[in-house]
């Protein structure tokens, strides 16, 4: 049973729900929970959590529930997760506030793929669910909607500085999501017969006084030109001092950024570049694939036309020497890029993506890298070229002069590697992958 981590959240786009509602654990944990458990189990087809974890896995029951909580329990209250590792996936975390003034249920649910949601049946379920939540822990605000479109929404700031939006939170309709939970004071800050009459698919007044509201038949397709004019019309519905132009061009333009973008990156950086979307926000990736689409590293320069001779005493100590260097760097590194062991391109590549994801140039200290990291480096990939494209080393007493010869050209890997350790950015302009193909198209 697979555990769904933030990580695999992010690799395609969900369904986000998150939900904070009063409960009164005065009249036991079991009683009070028993309808959260219950709304899930009965609406929740074919995305029921099958399994509990704490510190330990449980097949999903009311039972595990209830040990899991009391395993998880401690001073404030109890926190554990209910999950499903099959398709979809399902990361849905129960936080009980049980010594608090006010207790809070609250709920942050994820279900993978949003495509799960595409039928009007699935959609249904998800508001049925929703509603029994709501119905039974009266809540502030509550919403579900698609984690990409979410994270372009500035939420939970939406475009207030740090100061007011912490001291305000959710105070005013700042956004719409495609199914919305609005609490009394909402309701009341925006008349209950306005808000009865928003133009929507679904507009339904609940037995505590707050107010259920979706915008479109099916979760998945709320980014649609005629989903969007619906969002764009209710939002000005609640709020009049907004301008339904603006905010359907808002709409509009956050679905644009929504739109797949074809990875077309260029051939000697693809095998790295194919690694980084994945590492941004789900909201962002179009935009960052469209931009290392466009990128377009130098051509190298570090190499020279004729070898200068070497001019050291004893080439084999030297040699040696390199030799330390490169397995100090794979003594440090086997365990988190266990592929440098290979000494391949891919190995290379893989070198080129944990630098990136580690920011490490900008992370660690410049005495740190220029002493030690960049001349181990340096050593590594001279050594891959030596192996893997024929070459052949000859050492200078000056180390970045040192070159390794292939083809009819040599090559300077310290300098390279000196110049790729500078910063973030120079990590892609001066990737190990491309400097490796570039000289292989030089391999006799």
């Amino acid at each position: 049973m697979k555990t769904l981590t933030l990580h695999d959240l992010n690799k395609a786009d969900c369904l986000r729900l998150f939900f904070d509602g009063v409960f009164n654990p005065k009249n036991g944990v079991e009683f009070e929970v028993a309808p959260f458990l219950e709304a899930l189990e009965e609406h929740a087809d074919g995305w029921v959590p099958t399994f509990v974890k704490t510190g330990r896995r449980r097949k999903y029951s009311r039972d595990a529930v209830w040990s899991a909580i009391e395993e998880r329990r401690d001073d404030f209250g109890s926190s554990i997760g209910l999950f499903r590792s099959e398709n979809p996936g399902v990361s849905l975390s129960l936080t009980l506030g049980l010594t608090e003034t006010d207790p809070e249920l609250s709920v942050s649910l994820n279900v993978q793929p949003l495509s799960f949601f595409a039928s009007e049946e699935a959609s249904r379920g998800l508001v049925a669910v929703a509603r029994g939540w709501a119905s039974r822990y009266p809540s502030h605000y509550a919403a579900a909607h698609g984690t990409a479109d979410w994270g372009l929404t500035d939420d939970p700031a939406f475009g207030r500085d740090d100061a007011t939006w912490k001291r305000d939170g959710f105070d005013k309709i700042y956004e719409l999501f495609w199914l919305n939970i609005f609490g009394p004071n909402l309701v009341e800050s925006v008349g209950r017969e306005r808000m009865l009459s928003t133009p929507a698919h679904l507009v339904e007044e609940l037995p505590n006084g707050s107010i259920l509201l979706v915008l479109w038949p099916t979760a998945a397709e709320f980014a649609s030109e005629e989903a969007r004019v619906v969002q764009a019309r209710a939002h000005v519905h609640l709020r009049q001092d907004l301008d339904f132009d603006t905010v359907l061009r808002t709409l509009r333009e956050r679905s644009a950024a929504l739109v797949p973008v074809e990875p077309r990156f260029h051939p000697d950086v693809a095998p790295f570049l194919s690694r980084l979307p994945d590492e941004f926000a789900i909201s962002e990736r179009q935009r960052k694939i469209a931009e290392l689409n466009a990128f377009r590293p130098p051509v190298p320069e570090e190499w020279l036309p004729v070898a200068h001779p070497s001019d050291v005493a004893n080439p084999e100590r030297v040699l040696e020497s390199y030799g330390d260097l490169s397995e100090g760097l794979v003594a440090a590194l086997h365990t988190k890029v266990p592929s440098i062991m290979d000494e391949t391109a891919g190995s290379l590549t893989d070198l080129d993506f944990y630098f990136w994801r580690e920011n490490f140039p900008e992370r660690y200290t410049r005495e740190l890298i220029d002493s030690h990291t960049a001349p181990a480096l340096g050593a590594y990939l001279g050594d891959v070229l030596v192996r893997r494209l024929n070459g052949n080393w000859v050492p200078r007493q000056k180390v970045e002069e040192s070159q390794v010869r292939v083809g009819k050209r040599v090559w300077l890997p310290f300098l390279r590697a000196r110049r790729y350790m500078q910063s973030r950015q120079s990590l892609l302009d001066y990737s190990l992958t491309q400097f490796f193909h570039e000289v292989e198209r030089y391999r006799p």
